[in-house]
């Protein structure tokens, strides 16, 4: 018996006692985890396909231990330019080990009938008119945006994680540095290619405090982001 699941963003072919390595996971070695977003089962005699997954299926697995893959050079040269440029990068991984595939079922529950709204009573309906002209007087004044930092001064952020970073919450130096490396590995786990957060929080308190000298001396002992 073998699944299709889908694991930190990736999609995997598991069956029961196997091994796999996916991107950094939050639970602790030796706990439970549990997967549900699954797509397809195979039983060795019928093949179950979900829409898009299987509803009550899911694939139950220990965490065994987080490591870090092998690195990875990416060289980057511009002709006539003097341009080069060399990063390297160690994906952060998590091995966990498949214990059981259990498929519930199949079929996906009907959607709950939506209930029809009741109508108002009439009393209501008539004092509404006069609630309506006092709420703008009561209406608090609309927060201002804030602005957002330009992240891709952190050393290994590029456009595309710059917005994806934006997109999840975390827009200016200030709230990068409040963030942990493993939290930003989530964000950012849709992003083609490999990414080192390590540095990402020292580096934008260092942009965040008006540290820019201090800043960019780091940054060019850094390698992709890496120390």
């Amino acid at each position: 018996m073998y699944a299709i699941v889908e694991m930190a963003g990736q999609q995997f072919k598991v069956a029961k006692d196997q091994k796999v390595y996916v991107h950094r996971l939050q639970t602790e070695e030796g706990k439970k985890v549990t997967f549900d977003n699954v797509l397809l089962l195979d039983d060795g005699k019928n093949i179950t396909v979900g829409a898009p997954a299987i509803d009550g299926a899911a694939v139950e697995a220990k965490v065994v231990k987080h490591l870090r893959g092998d690195k990875v050079i990416v060289f980057k040269k511009k002709r006539r330019k003097g341009y080069k440029k060399k990063n390297g990068h160690r994906q952060s991984l998590t091995e966990i080990v498949i214990e059981s595939i259990v498929a519930k079922g199949a079929k996906k529950a009907a959607p709950a009938k939506a209930e029809k709204p009741k109508a108002a009573p009439k009393a209501k309906a008539e004092a509404k008119p006069a609630v309506e002209k006092e709420a703008p007087a009561k209406k608090a004044p609309a927060k201002a945006k804030v602005k957002a930092d330009d992240l891709k001064k952190i050393e290994g952020i590029g456009p595309k994680i710059a917005e994806t970073l934006v997109a999840g919450g975390i827009a200016t130096f200030a709230d990068l540095a409040k963030a942990k490396p493993e939290k930003l590995s989530e964000i950012i786990a849709d992003v083609r290619g490999n990414h080192v957060t390590d540095t990402w929080p020292e580096q934008a308190k260092l942009a965040a405090e008006g540290k820019w000298d201090e800043l960019k001396k780091w940054q060019d002992e850094l390698d992709g982001g890496k120390a």
